[in-house]
């Protein structure tokens, strides 16, 4: 097993692409993209090529089946090498069995039903996410060369529709048994939106690194003077120790620790990141094992439901993602959602 390396960023306008999966031309151009990136990554051509059929086959389920399916192919830079990740969400009547959705020979339509169980023999990493009358998210990964990687957390940032820059961004650092995470929606969309949020993400990467030992409070009022030149934003750093989170927000960003069926937000004051910060406050919380804490922007709702999600939070952070973001996120908003895992 190989443990990613850190830090942990989003990834750039040029690395990912979000595709609508509505038409049946749609799945040549997914799998036009994948190649795209899978080319500047330098795969070798056999592993292109499992990479193409693996996204055709997610890209033409969506199309038979889903409603409101996107797919996201992108680079991600967090591991020693760089790889591709791809992610389907849809709007669709969801499984509900997904381990056997993803066996060969498993078809809901009288079709083969090899697409999921291709998909999950070509990745490197597959898993299905799906609870009936909620949708439905795929996620795999894949390298130019196999590997079992150790996923310690992961994002996802998705802009509004029309716009080619998200307004949300997110980054992670791990050093000395902690792990920090901040992620930050810059007001408005767009170029400007997306440089304060990049802005905020640096500030509290650079102080981390700079010294572990900065608290989340201390990083946000960094974050917050740096941002002084920017239009602004909203932010949220939590910090994570053995059994213990400590979380600071300033603005609109939601902060959930999800265990088993059960959700508990965080709390963050009223502000805005750059302009407006009264006070800054910072907040402590018990851990219990395996909890997930997932951070969101106002892009996803804040409505959604731990219940309505079994067993979501003992998943891969990307699958995690994922979901919630196939749950609750909106296409009239940028969107990004983190999730760490203690």
């Amino acid at each position: 097993m190989v443990t990613l390396t850190w830090p942990l960023a989003a990834p750039a306008p040029e690395d990912m692409r979000w595709l609508r999966v509505e038409e049946p031309s749609a799945v040549a151009a997914c799998r036009a993209a994948a190649a795209s990136l899978a080319g500047r990554l330098r795969f070798p051509a056999a592993r292109t090529d499992e990479l193409a059929l693996a996204v055709t086959e997610a890209a033409s389920n969506l199309h038979k089946h889903a409603r409101e399916g996107l797919l996201l192919i992108r680079i991600g830079r967090d591991g020693g090498t760089p790889g591709l990740e791809l992610v389907t969400i849809d709007k669709g009547p969801g499984f509900r069995d997904a381990s056997l959705a993803m066996r060969d020979g498993h078809s809901t339509s009288g079709t083969l039903g090899i697409g999921l169980g291709a998909i999950r023999r070509l990745a490197d990493f597959c898993d299905l996410y799906s609870v009936p009358g909620h949708g439905t998210a795929l996620a795999a990964r894949f390298w130019p060369e196999r590997q079992q990687p150790v996923i310690e957390c992961a994002g996802l940032i998705r802009p509004i529709s029309g716009e080619n820059e998200c307004g949300d961004n997110f980054g992670a650092v791990h050093t000395g048994g902690t792990t920090t995470g901040v992620l930050c929606d810059g007001l408005g969309h767009g170029p400007l939106a997306a440089s304060a949020a990049a802005v905020a993400v640096a500030a509290v990467i650079e102080a981390v690194l700079a010294d572990p030992r900065t608290e989340p409070a201390a990083l946000v009022e960094r974050a917050h003077r740096r941002m002084g030149h920017t239009r602004g934003g909203a932010i949220g750093v939590v910090q994570l120790t053995g059994e213990t989170a400590r979380f600071s927000g300033l603005g609109n960003i939601t902060a959930t620790l999800l265990v088993g069926g059960t959700r508990r937000n965080m709390l963050s004051v009223p502000g805005i990141a750059g302009h407006q910060a009264r006070t800054i406050r910072q907040y402590e919380y018990d851990v219990a094992p395996g909890t997930s804490v997932i951070l969101h922007s106002d892009g996803i709702s804040s409505r959604w439901e731990a219940a309505a999600l079994p067993g979501l939070g003992a998943r891969d952070p990307l699958v995690i993602a994922a979901a919630v973001l196939a749950e609750a996120g909106s296409h009239r908003d940028d969107a990004g959602v983190l999730v760490l895992r203690p």
